[in-house]
């Protein structure tokens, strides 16, 4: 038995795989990878794929980055983890300052995680024990908002404002009560509505439900202007600020997940810079340490924060904390990645990139089976269906958006679907002959699997 053959054997026997049907994993033989450079992926039989989807939406600058590999090793030196709990560290102290200079104005405290569920769980607490603790006086508020099709994580709390029912629905009775407004996004729209109405429809349904719960509301929650896993959803243009301003007059703290749109991808450092939104607690995640290590923050205002102050007789102090919580080699990770987006221009890359994906995929307008392609940045979603006319979906049972990804990986690329929905997530900081790459094999996976869905 070869050494690839025995590592597949140990796969199958003993690895239970993330968001993975675990029969159909085991009968497709993926790639197991042992090496990466640049933007390329390794296999333990030496085949080389493009990281198309940069490594589950984290990755930034490529992988074995010299200058975040020095960061690392000379952090090893010096140690490798040490608690939050009760002592400080200088790399966390150190990626607190640049956060808060270079995330949204008013945000000026960091609270350390490791993931960007937990980023969010976080957020949650915060919210709801800001309201019993805060200046004006205790509210028992106790209700969450969210857009439909919300995802926020996996954990209890980010899984309760979430709404994508295929991951959600199971959890059910574990749950604690959400209020959803419809997502604006999308190419279905119900009762015959126009694209305008519906937009318009939305924005009343915001505006009805943060007035009719305001007294209840301990937080809007929200992906701002891209709702990545719900099949990148893209909010047209103002839906973000317009709940700001609704949440500002009622007193509601706005938690704004940033943890799949932030560190360029939608065009911006962060999504909220393009409508000038400040949001109140601030949840980052993924591609903050480039892609290298399991990072993620919770951001907040002075205002926030404050209410946590007192004695500690008072038991004001938010008992909420991770073992790995700061983790130095993460923030050093971090540290240096922040300084590859200013020297290397990585948002003006983006700019170009994200132009040569709209381009390149033009001709999918035509497509008799695509029936929608959503584009913000360089996050992309080309929803296919049956019959683009009528927007009748495929079967579910012909998993035709798993198959894209099998026939491009055929092709030495690696992409994950949504359903039916393929996703292009090239790192920012991917160089434009990969990104034509990375087009033309989307391409000739889609037309080849969607000519003959059944197989």
């Amino acid at each position: 038995m070869t050494a690839a053959s025995q590592l597949r054997q140990w796969d199958n026997a003993h690895v239970w795989h993330p968001f993975a049907p675990m029969t159909a994993y085991r009968e497709e033989e993926a790639p197991i990878i042992e090496r990466a450079e640049g933007f390329h992926l390794y296999d333990v039989e030496g085949r080389r794929y493009l990281d198309g989807i940069s490594s589950l939406w984290c990755n930034v600058h490529g992988h074995r980055v010299p200058e975040i590999d020095a960061a690392v090793r000379e952090q090893l030196d010096r140690v490798g983890h040490t608690t939050l709990l009760g002592l400080g560290s200088v790399p966390s102290i150190e990626l607190a300052k640049r956060l808060v200079d270079i995330t949204p104005a008013g945000l000026t405290k960091v609270f350390y995680s490791d993931s960007g569920a937990t980023s969010v769980e976080a957020a949650l607490k915060m919210a709801y024990q800001f309201h019993r603790q805060k200046s004006g006086g205790p509210e028992e508020r106790d209700l969450f908002a969210t857009v439909s099709g919300a995802y926020h994580g996996d954990t209890i709390g980010s899984v309760s404002v979430g709404s994508i029912a295929l991951f959600h629905r199971m959890y059910g009775k574990l749950l604690f009560e959400t209020v959803s407004v419809p997502s604006p996004s999308g190419f279905r729209f119900p009762n015959g509505m126009s694209q305008s109405d519906f937009h318009s429809h939305c924005l009343a349904e915001v505006e009805r439900v943060i007035v009719e719960h305001a007294d209840r509301l301990a937080a809007f929650v929200i992906e701002p202007l891209v709702q990545g896993a719900a099949g990148i959803l893209v909010h047209p243009p103002g839906f973000l600020r317009r709940v700001r301003e609704l949440t500002n007059e009622q007193g509601i703290p706005l938690i704004a997940d940033e943890v799949a749109v932030g560190f360029g991808r939608t065009g911006t450092m962060f999504a909220c810079e393009q409508e000038e939104v400040h949001p109140d607690i601030f949840c980052l995640g993924k591609g903050i340490t480039g892609g290298y290590l399991p990072l993620a923050a919770t951001l907040a205002t002075d205002e926030v924060f404050d209410a946590f102050l007192g004695d500690p007789s008072e038991g004001r102090t938010f008992f909420h904390g991770h073992t790995y919580t700061g983790n130095p080699l993460g923030c050093v990770a971090a540290l240096a990645s922040l300084d590859l987006f200013e020297q290397n221009r990585i948002l003006t890359n983006v700019s170009t990139n994200a132009d040569v994906l709209r381009q390149r995929l033009e001709g999918l307008a035509a497509h008799p089976h695509v029936g929608d392609v959503r584009q913000k940045g360089i996050m992309v979603g080309i929803e296919l269906v049956q019959d683009r006319e009528t927007g009748e979906p495929f079967d579910s049972a012909l998993r035709v958006g798993h198959q894209v990804t099998l026939a491009a990986r055929k092709r030495h690329v690696i992409l994950r679907p949504l359903g039916d929905v393929v996703v292009l997530m090239p790192a920012p900081a991917m160089t434009r002959d990969l990104i034509e790459e990375l087009c033309d094999v989307a391409l000739e996976a889609i037309n080849e699997v969607t000519a003959s869905p059944n197989g």
